[in-house]
């Protein structure tokens, strides 16, 4: 029995929230929409706020944070970020008990119950970012959804993953073509902005292995995107590179609106 699971609960400009669960621990990745909008998604998937255990956070932009007050205060939730994450999102996520906030420093790697988590730094215009790759039994999961390029030490942290959640924000046509202010366009395309589907395809044809069964792509723009765009960008580029789309491995979408399945790792 796989006791390794995940749901992806939002992911999107609108707001991200991802859900994991093991044996032992029950978490929250970042909680970018209200709570009443989270606590709607775990009962996609017939889970409730009551039984989340810890909340990680990625970084303090809105579209991970808006929810992360109001859920720490009403289910005691321990909320775990880095340093200068915490010092950016008091400003904005109101009283949390001095017990529930947690430390979380960036490159580390630490065990909850029986699933151990690393943190990793990005390059995103936060104070300092930094997502997550979940390890269970031989087997990991890895989140990626902001950051302007991808590393070749980042590459090595998060090669051959089980699963991944990776960013496949827009397409860079519809970007430079759309209505968006020339400075937001700069910010979105710059090393400290989000990964185009072009640069998510050429990542993943590097980090993906003989271990990887899912991609999903997230935190696609409801404006600079198409999500059919998106996943023809990812499994085209894959298959020209002879990897094996829907034999080895499938790509994936996901919502800004609904959670996917709760999959096991």
């Amino acid at each position: 029995m796989n006791d390794f699971k995940v749901s992806i609960l939002a992911s999107g400009s609108s707001g991200n929230s991802l859900y994991i669960e093991t044996a032992q621990k029950k978490i929250l990745v970042d909680a970018g929409l209200s709570g009443k909008k989270i606590t709607e998604l775990l009962a996609e998937i017939d889970r409730t706020p009551e039984e989340i255990d810890d909340l990680f956070v990625t970084h303090e932009h809105r579209d991970h944070i808006h929810g992360v007050g109001v859920l720490a205060r009403k289910y005691k939730m321990n909320v775990h970020a880095n340093h200068k994450t915490w010092l950016e999102m008091e400003k904005c996520v109101g009283e949390i008990d001095i017990a529930q906030k947690k430390i979380f420093e960036l490159g580390k790697t630490k065990t909850f119950g029986d699933i151990d988590i690393e943190s990793f730094g990005v390059s995103h215009d936060a104070s300092e970012p930094q997502f997550y790759r979940f390890m269970k039994d031989n087997k990991s999961f890895v989140m990626l959804t902001d950051t302007g390029y991808v590393s070749d030490r980042m590459r090595g942290i998060i090669k051959n993953a089980n699963c991944y959640l990776i960013e496949s924000n827009h397409d860079i046509e519809i970007l430079r073509m759309g209505n968006y202010p020339w400075r937001l366009k700069q910010r979105i395309l710059s090393d400290k902005g989000h990964l185009s589907n072009d640069d998510s395809s050429k990542v993943m044809t590097e980090v993906l292995g003989d271990k990887t069964k899912r991609i999903f792509l997230g935190h696609l723009s409801k404006e600079n995107n198409i999500v059919e765009l998106a996943h023809m960008t990812m499994t085209t580029t894959l298959m020209q590179n002879d990897l094996g789309v829907n034999e080895q491995f499938k790509v994936l979408d996901t919502s800004p609106i609904q959670a996917t399945e709760l999959f096991a790792i």
